[in-house]
């Protein structure tokens, strides 16, 4: 079978190409990808390369298939796993595998597995791992989105404290506690959010700060303080490019002694040290921002780490359980990862989105696959629609629903939309 994907050969080189697919072996599953997102890691292993060290030193020849927030169909199943998997199941897959130490993960590592293509064949290591999950839901994007959700999952679940006189680390965020999530209006932000409000841990407070009044506006609008209420949550956004002294002010709201937990959402040293500055007794940061930079510092108070006990984490990415968790809440509509996305396109709009990532402003890119259509913001279809009908029926749909993705708008983009 032919597939078309996009192709990693080295730094900043990505070509989507066809190519023929190898036969499929008694241990593998052929699939077709439906939607995968496009995340900032695809980015920085594109500028990276082979030095990447998820990416084989030998791309140049064996080039690897990109993208690892995918969600597909099962065509056929090999013998191996016909008493686990079936053929027309949807699934997702977690490509953080961990499987004996391995760092080999879709999306970087294999030349017949990744998310940017139309078909793949899923290696056995993949189901070895428990890392290919089936899904439930009816709409595909959940399912893209469930490996960034998995990923704050994570960061919630990793976050820990250590009651006085005891050595005891107890996992996650303080329930009831107050919380404080920093450049917390992008796209994995906002997930933070939904998580935090709808997770059975709920904190008793959540400030949300940014330094754009449009993004925490529309954040406001999607998570409104009155909603947030009725979870017994108090919701706050702050501007804190707008306050004289963040910290100060911040601290304030509660009451003065600091924040349980405190997420960490832009690689910034400022605010990797206003976090810090903003934690209370057993406070814990966790730096969820991954930099690009690999000599990234910031200052930390080692005065309050020896006398009131602070302490940080961080997490890069989620496991297999917290990738359940997360599709768990979606399908049971918990929680709505569609917030995230600002963007949809096809296959053929991945080497230039991935490529120029940090450029393009907005929350995540969401590609459909197996569609050629160039990467168009949700905010910009009624001007694309004046001259083309099917942009104007997408408009249509979607500004009907505040501009969120939805499962009305995918069903009608995959009906309608030029095949690739």
């Amino acid at each position: 079978m032919k597939t078309k994907a996009v192709r990693i050969y080295g730094k900043k080189d990505l070509r989507l190409e066809e190519f023929e697919l190898p036969e499929m072996q008694e241990d593998e599953i052929l699939a077709r990808v439906v939607s995968d997102s496009i995340c900032m890691s695809s980015h920085k292993a594109a500028l990276q390369g082979a030095d990447h060290k998820r990416v084989p030193d030998d791309i140049n020849i064996n080039p690897t298939i990109i993208g690892h927030e995918f969600a597909g169909i099962i065509l056929e199943v090999g013998k191996k796993w016909r008493h686990k998997f079936r053929p027309g199941q949807k699934f997702s897959i977690q490509p953080a595998m961990n499987h004996m130490g391995t760092l080999e993960a879709p999306g970087y590592s294999f030349r017949y597995i990744g998310g940017d293509a139309t078909h793949i064949i899923i290696p056995d290591i993949v189901m070895e791992a428990g890392s290919l999950l089936p899904y439930e839901g009816e709409a595909f994007y959940p399912a893209s989105l469930s490996e960034p959700m998995s990923c704050i999952v994570g960061a919630f679940h990793a976050s820990y404290h250590v009651p006085p006189g005891t050595y005891n680390h107890n996992m996650g965020i303080k329930e009831k506690g107050k919380m404080a999530i920093l450049a917390g209006v992008g796209p994995m932000g906002l997930g933070a959010i939904d998580y935090a409000l709808h997770q059975d841990r709920k904190p008793q407070m959540i400030v949300v700060t940014d330094i754009d009044d449009s993004r925490l506006a529309r954040a406001a609008c999607l998570f409104t303080p009155e909603n947030a209420m009725k979870e017994g949550i108090k919701l706050l956004y702050v501007n804190t490019g707008k306050v004289d002294n963040p910290v100060a002010y911040m601290r304030g709201l509660t009451g003065g002694d600091g924040f349980d937990d405190v997420f960490v959402f832009a690689p910034v040293r400022q605010v990797v040290e206003q976090g810090d500055a903003i934690l209370g007794f057993d406070g814990c940061l966790n730096f969820f921002a991954g930099p690009t930079n690999p000599e990234f510092k910031a200052e930390f108070n080692f005065y309050n780490v020896h006398y009131a006990f602070t302490h940080i984490v961080g997490t890069s990415g989620g496991n297999t359980d917290d990738m359940r968790e997360s599709l768990k809440l979606m399908e049971s509509g918990k929680i709505n990862p569609a917030v995230m996305i600002t963007h949809v396109g096809g296959l053929d709009a991945v080497v230039d989105t991935t490529l120029n990532l940090p450029k393009i402003p907005g929350g995540k890119k969401l590609i459909y696959t197996n569609i050629s259509m160039p990467l168009v913001s949700l905010y910009k279809l009624a001007e694309m629609g004046k001259g083309d009908p099917f942009y104007a029926g997408l408009h249509e749909i979607v500004s009907g629903n505040d501009y969120i993705w939805n499962l009305e708008a995918e069903k009608y983009l995959l009906a309608n939309a030029k095949p690739i």
